[in-house]
């Protein structure tokens, strides 16, 4: 007899999300991969195939070493008129005019830019907040290169294929709050592409994609909040299968995105 719906429903896994505990401070240099491993190690968490770590872009830039001193920062005119008029800090507005390849809004004292690496978000992704005094922190380099290195060391030390996704808080159109999203992705497919197949009432899908990593990253966000220093979780039973897609499959082409 064929099983129904509902009972395939009943024997999905649930989905969990674990925080990590007991990561130090991380300090550029440090190794990341075997920083997680051994808080995970000393929790007592193993890993199935198919988990996924959701890491906070915050500690990636730590490790690379993506935190620039204020004190080194030279803040052009442009910079200081702008800092002026908003109450801002210009060797922060600096450093977000450094780190955008073009500025999509800039008023009323909010820089909505577009990144080198082509997320748009608030300040280029340039924080003050979660990172020493007199400093500020930038985004990593090549956060799909970062996810990458961090998915090969957790599989490798796991011995089960795994995901990596590199996390970060973004903001959105047409909605108040604050969510987390995937910058970087490694060992899964940030999207899944349901057009084509059939929904419950036998219609053809013509348009769902859905953005999988950013909902992995928006759930992760709720256990690693803003205050309680959790910046990696692992996210178990999602039943993953192994993806060769990255962070950049997420952001709109400039030609398709009817809000630039």
């Amino acid at each position: 007899m064929p099983e129904s719906e509902t009972q395939k429903n009943l024997n999905r896994p649930a989905v969990r999300i674990l925080p990590l505990a007991g990561l130090p401070e991380v300090a550029s240099g440090d190794d990341l991969g075997a920083l997680i491993m051994q808080a995970a190690r000393k929790q007592g968490v193993g890993c199935a195939a198919g988990d996924v770590f959701v890491v906070a872009q915050k500690i990636v830039s730590k490790a690379e070493g993506r935190s620039v001193r204020l004190d080194s920062v030279e803040p052009s005119e442009r910079a200081r008129r702008w800092a002026a008029e908003f109450q801002k800090d210009p060797r922060v507005i600096e450093l977000v005019l450094r780190e955008s390849s073009g500025i999509v809004r800039m008023e009323r004292g909010v820089i909505v830019a577009r990144t080198r690496h082509g997320f748009v978000c608030a300040n280029a992704g340039v924080d003050v907040s979660n990172t020493r005094e007199g400093t500020a922190l930038l985004l990593p380099e090549d956060p799909d290169g970062s996810a990458r290195k961090l998915q090969e060391q957790l599989a490798r030390a796991f011995g089960c294929h795994v995901g990596v996704i590199v996390s970060d808080t973004f903001g959105r159109p047409w909605r108040e709050g604050l969510v987390n999203v995937a910058l970087g992705v490694a060992g899964m497919s940030p999207l899944a592409d349901y057009r084509g197949q059939r929904d419950a009432h036998g219609r053809v899908m013509q348009a769902t994609i859905i953005a999988v990593a950013d909902e992995l990253a928006a759930a992760a966000g709720l256990v690693m909040g803003k205050l309680e220093r959790m910046p990696v979780v692992i996210v178990h039973g999602v039943a993953l299968e192994k993806g060769t897609g990255s962070g950049r499959d997420l952001i709109r082409p400039a030609e398709r995105d009817l809000f630039r």
